[in-house]
């Protein structure tokens, strides 16, 4: 068929000049059913589509190639085979094509497999306090002069896109309850249903469709603040597309540049600000002519209230207590009470501190280090072990740099010149284990003012101090 500049002069010559079709078909060079097809039918372009494209070589080896190119796509992207290595696969079953016969069928193949799969998504309306939605991204901030790869929680309410986030040095399950009840008393109340994908601190086992099998201690949060969960489909990001999208705009607004701080209390408190400012400066993308913070103030009073108590936020596992009374809990040891030894105990791991548990009783409580190998001792864990080797004063690890009170610290430094000196401020320190530092202080003060130092006048003096006071005399008349 000729092109539109030929039919255009057709139309133009018939209609303007009044020329016949037979003067038209012999000036122009075209059939005459040609002039009559563009008059009859109007149209201003033609065009020719083969319905059915005759394949005499690869048509038989349709099936074949299909096979092959499906399971050549179903490979990872660095083993795949390149369409010169399919077509001699093909070439060595039989074929007796060429090359372009593949290469055209493989690019029809692909266009056709990429309608099929083509991503398509409905959006989302949620109701003021029906759901929020919760996820984790990793971001690089420099921490105390170093480079550390930190771990950042993302709460985000559906309705009014209010958000909170907080950064962690892992993405344990202790930091999510920490992150979720630090959370909900940011946004001041709880959503009803709560949307994740398929962390393992959360959902032990995917079943088929929306079935999940969620972690223990996950439901027992979830039932304190009255929480259904929702666990997403796996690899659907869109079903929680809100918080998704936020932790790529956290990254670019938040993180970049590198932040620097000093310690994790800092940086989190920096995000804290960061997250109000944000809510006051930014549009709502569905209330145009609303700010995030106006529409969350609308929300917050459909948001459920706070239990009294907030959920205590552990991971607990058990432990066994070493001869020299540590605990090792993620690569760091902690020090336990004497009376600790050689039986199992429990560690609750909170996001913070590190609490060791022995029959439902504390028997140690540090701040959580993080990193390797670290102990952190607590010198009064040793105080009874000291009664059988004082020597262990002078030298014992948990003793080095180790800060008491003045007139204790005073009174050590008298006692460290005679031969049982060590022996005598083991005495005073048990003593602070039953009569409690103040009531010792006081003691060690009034010996000291004596001019007395040694661990018998303390001693005695606390035991003045715990006997019942005299019944006045009674006056008798004369």
């Amino acid at each position: 068929m000729k092109g539109v500049d030929t039919i255009a002069r057709i139309r133009r010559e018939f209609s303007i000049r009044g020329k016949t079709i037979k003067e038209i078909a012999r000036e122009l060079h075209v059939s005459r059913n040609t002039v009559r097809k563009v008059l009859r039918s109007g149209a201003t372009s033609f065009e020719y589509e083969r319905k059915v494209q005759p394949q005499p070589k690869i048509g038989p080896w349709r099936p074949e190639l299909d096979r092959l190119l499906m399971a050549n796509n179903g490979k990872p992207a660095r083993e795949r085979l390149t369409l010169i290595r399919l077509f001699e696969e093909l070439r060595d079953l039989g074929y007796e094509g060429g090359y372009d016969a593949v290469r055209r069928y493989a690019r029809g193949w692909r266009r056709e497999q990429s309608a099929v799969t083509a991503d398509a998504y409905v959006p989302l309306s949620f109701a003021p306090g029906e759901a929020y939605q919760f996820d984790w991204s990793h971001e690089q901030v420099v921490i105390a002069g170093v480079s550390s790869r930190v771990k950042v929680a993302h709460m985000r309410l559906c309705h009014s896109r209010m958000f909170f986030i907080r950064a962690y040095p892992r993405e344990s399950q202790e930091m999510v309850f920490d992150a979720h009840i630090r959370g909900f008393a940011f946004l001041g109340g709880v959503c009803t249903r709560g949307i994740y994908d398929n962390m393992k601190t959360a959902v032990e086992t995917v079943f088929v469709g929306k079935d999940r099998q969620f972690n223990r201690r996950f439901l027992q949060m979830c039932s304190h603040y009255l929480i259904e969960p929702t666990a997403c489909t796996p690899a659907a990001g869109w079903e929680k597309g809100q918080v998704e999208n936020q932790v790529g705009n956290v990254r670019e607004r938040f993180f970049t540049p590198t932040l620097r701080f000093k310690s994790y209390d800092e940086l989190n408190a920096w995000l804290a600000d960061r997250c109000m400012m944000h809510a006051r400066a930014m549009m709502h993308p569905e209330f145009k002519d609303r700010t995030v913070w106006d529409v969350y103030q609308d929300e917050k009073p459909s948001l459920m209230q706070l239990p009294a108590t907030a959920f205590d936020g552990f991971h607990a596992l058990p432990a066994a207590v070493s001869k020299t009374l540590l605990v090792r809990f993620d690569y760091n040891k902690y020090s336990v009470e004497a009376r600790a030894a050689g039986r199992p105990v429990e560690v609750y791991a909170y996001a913070d501190r590190i609490v060791i548990r022995q029959d439902g009783v504390v028997v140690g409580d540090h701040a959580r280090r993080f990193g390797r190998d670290g102990i952190a001792y607590d010198p009064w864990h040793y105080v009874p072990v000291l009664a059988k080797k004082p020597g262990a004063l002078r030298n014992g690890a948990p003793f080095r740099d180790w800060a008491l009170p003045p007139a204790l610290e005073q009174l050590r430094a008298k006692l460290k010149g005679k031969p049982d000196g060590d022996r005598q401020m083991v005495a005073i320190l048990s003593a602070v284990l039953v009569d409690g530092m103040d009531a010792v202080e006081t003691a060690v003060t009034e010996a000291l003012e004596l001019d007395l130092p040694g661990s018998e006048v303390v001693l005695n003096l606390l035991a003045r101090s715990r006997s019942a006071p005299m019944v006045p005399a009674i006056d008798t008349p004369d």
